[in-house]
Formats: structure tokens, C-alpha cells, sequence
């Protein structure tokens, strides 16, 4: 069946839902689409079909003819098949054994002080410049380049080449941009494997190398993956969520008054940050079922995390942020066997921002309305250009 469906539906906003993904979603949650490549492809909007298929082992992120395989861009790590067919399940057992015990419960708190002291000078830095300020350009994205900076034992001078690389990596539009930034980021991950068994540190590198089961390259792709899974996403969820709390002065000024209620703030952030991200890849290995539709093996299977977050059977107003919704189950960090392994550094990050930004900064204020940032293009996510804040 040919697609009639062609994507994008919707250029991602900050602050506008996707009117046009909200209406396709209401004829049905799976749909036969054509990707911005051009390629076909199955695209799944509805909240629990997505969860099925988030913990299904039967759909992966490796394909049998890679060459050949559907793409749903030109990011030459985000569009299109990546890792060994034969071998993906074993190597996402190995990630997640080797990179757990750096990402415990213990392990998370332990790094709060140092998460609170780098949120902390970076305020430091923007209160001493004066206003206005960009915040996106002073908080949101330095915040967790320079977390994941620690904890992979970045040297701080080398981490600006770090946020070149992994823009463009996330390249979705140039395809020779983005394959040339995978090279250099993986190379960079290399050179730094060799420098951490040389001489290791107190951190997750240094760790790995000490494994004793790991070879360089297979160190360099872990680091390079926590390094690109930590810093996109949280940036657009703190963006996101100090623009719509600054949009809607009731919210800051509930959250100033109760700074304790940051966890839920992260969680709607969260949330609502899904409008700012492409769907998740995934090729199915095998026919697969679901909602009346086989999903043929080897084709490529899209699926929608932020239809699935705004779902009307599963939130009320979904539209809208809600900054202390209590039931809040989103699927931003996934579900199951790919659940994200890193998703209580970002909560721990994201709080951590909220609560210090409400009270250094009480009476800060947008000096533009939501409605009127623009987001950054031809990108995995589609982060605000700026904040433009004074106070």
C-alpha cells in the first residue's frame, strides 16, 4: 500500500502542540507514512501501542541490509539502522551491565553536590554578566554538557568540540555534516580511551577502561552514547520547561513558593520536552502485530514519543503544562528493555535547575512570550535558539 501520509506532520515548537499529529492520532494509532527521506515507513501514535513496542525485543535499531534500509532523515546516527544485526541484544546486555553501576541510586546521589555546584556558578556567571541573558545559552545547555563532562572526565577545555560534534551528529537534513561529526565524535571517544588507561581517573571512562573486558572501541562507543543520550534531551527539557513556568507567572510563582515541588516540575518538563524530539527508530526483525496492522520484517517502525505523551485517554489537558500533574506516566526515557539508564541523573539535573533558578532569580521574566521563540532546525531536538530573560 502506498503511503498518503507525509512526514513531518508538524514543525516542532516550545510552545505549540502538533494540531496536525492530535488529529492523526485520532483516526487510528498506527499509519503507513513517508519519511522526510522519502522512505516508507510505519509511524505509531498511540500511547499503549507505543509502550508495547518500546519493550518488544522483536523491533531493534539494526537492520539485515543496512545499505538498503529505510531512513527517516540524513542523521547518520539517529535516521537509520545502527549496530550489528546478529549481535544487538548481547550488546545492549553488555551497555547496560558495564553502564549501571554508574547510574545507581547510590551513585546519582553521590552526585548531587557536584550537580548543585556547577548549576550554582553558572547562575553565579549570569547574575554577575547582568540582565538580560539568554537562559538556554547560560543554563540549559551548558547544565548537562558540563554534568556529562564530570562524569565522563571530559577536560573542560575540550567540551565546546563535544557540543560542535554532537550538533552535528544530530544533523537531520545533511547527511555529510552529520556523518562527518560521527567520525570526529568517535575518534575524540578514542583518543580518550587511550588517555584514561594512561592515566585514569574517578570516572566513567576511566571505569570502563578498567572493566578488563572491554576493547577501546567498544569504551569509546559506550562514553560517546551516555555523552549524546545525556545532553540533547535534558537540554530540551530544561529549556522547554523554565519557558512555559516563565509563560505562566501563577506556575513560577507556585514554584517559588514551593520550591520542593521541583520533582514534579522535571516530570511535566519532561513531558512536554517530547515536542521538541523525533521519533524513535526502530526496524521490527520480524512481522509484528499490533492494532489490526503487520509490521513487515525489516521495515521501519517510527514511533511517536510525543503523541504518545499527549495521548487524551491517558493525560488530561495534554496540551497544556501542568506543572504539578501528579499522574504523570510519559514515556521520554522509554519503557522496558531500552528504558533510558540515565534518566536519575537528568530527573536529579532538572530539579536541581528549577529549584536554584527560582530562588536566585524570583522575579526573572521572559521578554518574549513562548509563542514567539523560534526552535533550532534540521535537529534531533529542536532546542529554543534562545531564552530571552531579564530580571
Amino acid at each position: 500500500m502506498a503511503a498518503q501520509i507525509q512526514l513531518p506532520l508538524d514543525p516542532p515548537h516550545p510552545a505549540r502542540p502538533q494540531s496536525n499529529l492530535r488529529a492523526l492520532q485520532k483516526r487510528a494509532p498506527v499509519h503507513r507514512v513517508s519519511t522526510g527521506a522519502g522512505d516508507p515507513a510505519w509511524l505509531v501514535t498511540g500511547y499503549q501501542e507505543i509502550k508495547v513496542l518500546l519493550a518488544d525485543p522483536r523491533l531493534g535499531r539494526s537492520h539485515p541490509d543496512p545499505a538498503n534500509a529505510a531512513r527517516s532523515g540524513d542523521s547518520a546516527l539517529l535516521d537509520g539502522p545502527r549496530g550489528d544485526y546478529a549481535t544487538e541484544h548481547q550488546w545492549i546486555a553488555t551497555m547496560r551491565t558495564r553502564l549501571q553501576p554508574f547510574f545507581s541510586a547510590g551513585q546519582v546521589k553521590a552526585m548531587r553536590p557536584g550537580v548543585e555546584a556547577v548549576t550554582r556558578g553558572l547562575l553565579d556567571r549570569m547574575a554577575e554578566a547582568g540582565p538580560p541573558a539568554d537562559l538556554a545559552g547560560a543554563l540549559a545547555l551548558p547544565l548537562p554538557r558540563e554534568v556529562i563532562g564530570d562524569l565522563l572526565g571530559v577536560p573542560a577545555e575540550e567540551r565546546g568540540l563535544l557540543e560542535e560534534w554532537t550538533t552535528a551528529v544530530s544533523d537531520t537534513g545533511d547527511r555529510q555534516r552529520s556523518t562527518a561529526g560521527l567520525v570526529d565524535l568517535h575518534r575524540y571517544g578514542l583518543d580518550l580511551v587511550t588517555r584514561k588507561r594512561a592515566r585514569p581517573g574517578r570516572d566513567v571512562i576511566s571505569g570502563l577502561c578498567q572493566d578488563g573486558t572491554l576493547a577501546d572501541d567498544e569504551v569509546a562507543q559506550l562514553a560517546m552514547g551516555v555523552l549524546f543520550a545525556g545532553y540533547e534531551t535534558t537540554a530540551a527539557a530544561l529549556s522547554i520547561g523554565t519557558a512555559l513556568l516563565l509563560d505562566d507567572r501563577d506556575q513560577w510563582e507556585a514554584l517559588r513558593a514551593d520550591p520542593g515541588a521541583s520533582p514534579l516540575v522535571a516530570e511535566e518538563s519532561v513531558r512536554v520536552a517530547s515536542r521538541l524530539l523525533r521519533p524513535v527508530v526502530r526496524y521490527a526483525r520480524e512481522d509484528v502485530e499490533v492494532a489490526g496492522v503487520t509490521l513487515g520484517r525489516g521495515e521501519l517502525v517510527m514511533l511517536d514519543i510525543y503523541a504518545a505523551n499527549h495521548d487524551e485517554s491517558i493525560f488530561s489537558d495534554p496540551d497544556g503544562f501542568d506543572s504539578v500533574r501528579a499522574d504523570n506516566p510519559h514515556l521520554c526515557f522509554g519503557f522496558g528493555l531500552r528504558y533510558c539508564i540515565g534518566a536519575p541523573l537528568a530527573r536529579l539535573e532538572l530539579q536541581v535547575a528549577f529549584s536554584q533558578l527560582v530562588r536566585r532569580f524570583p522575579h526573572m521574566r521572559m521578554t518574549t512570550p513562548a509563542g514567539g521563540l523560534t526552535a533550532r532546525p534540521a535537529s534531533f531536538a529542536a532546542l529554543p535558539t534562545s531564552i530571552p530573560v531579564t530580571w
